[in-house]
């Protein structure tokens, strides 16, 4: 009939819009994964926003601040962290249980730098990747309790040392990285060994002298200073 309108045809736009946005999503948190790994928690935001191919703007519509990114951004790692404290709790022996859980905590500090701030708490955590820390490691109480109970564990130890321990091994891991990045196995041995009662040392070989050296001239460059060689 002339004079009736058409029915419009559907159209893409707000379905692509949604694509794009989770793309730009998936795009800025892999990004942050690598940035994060590679300088820490601390990096700047616009080198992750120049990885990911998005503006500063887009990354920060989707992340607020940076905590929000950092928490998101390490879910996979906090997985892996959860993980390793249940085996720590279902070990039979519970000195095998906290050292297997203790040298498998420092591995992921080496292997992440960011990850490595995230459990030293060196960085202003959210709310709920507090309270994801804190669930991950909630078994971890009573596995210190059998391992003294055993007469594995010294009697004086507390969970707050283990944090401890974490923000040790964090600075270990970020010194030592480039020139003796195997540097924090030692370390870990010592920390267990200090805390084992009684207990046969059972160290890595120690770093040389010529790599220490670099590792120490090298931490302690300016940001913008000269590193030469």
């Amino acid at each position: 009939m002339a004079g009736t309108l058409m029915p419009m045809a559907p159209t893409d736009p707000p379905r692509a819009l949604r694509v794009d946005a989770a793309r730009n999503r998936e795009a800025i948190l892999e990004a942050a994964r690598q940035v994060f790994a590679e300088s820490g928690t601390d990096a700047a935001l616009e080198e992750i926003a120049r990885r990911a191919d998005v503006g500063i703007a887009t990354l920060y519509r989707r992340f607020p601040t940076r905590e929000d990114l950092v928490a998101t951004a390490f879910e996979p790692r906090l997985h892996a962290y959860r993980a390793a404290a249940e085996a720590a709790v279902a070990a039979p022996d519970p000195w095998d249980g906290f050292s297997g859980f203790v040298r498998a905590a420092c591995a992921m500090q080496a292997a992440d730098t960011g990850f490595a701030d995230v459990l030293a708490l060196t960085f202003p955590a959210t709310a709920e990747l507090d309270r994801q820390l804190r669930s991950a490691t909630a078994g971890l109480g009573d596995v210190i309790e059998r391992a003294k109970d055993a007469g594995a564990l010294r009697a004086d130890f507390a969970l707050e040392d283990l944090v401890l321990l974490l923000m040790a091994n964090a600075g270990v891991v970020n010194a030592t990285k480039r020139h003796a990045p195997n540097a924090w196995k030692r370390f870990a041995a010592y920390m267990l060994d200090a805390f084992r009662a009684p207990g046969a040392s059972s160290l890595p070989k120690p770093i040389s002298p010529a790599r220490l050296a670099r590792a120490i001239r090298r931490s302690t460059v300016p940001p913008n200073g000269t590193d030469r060689p």
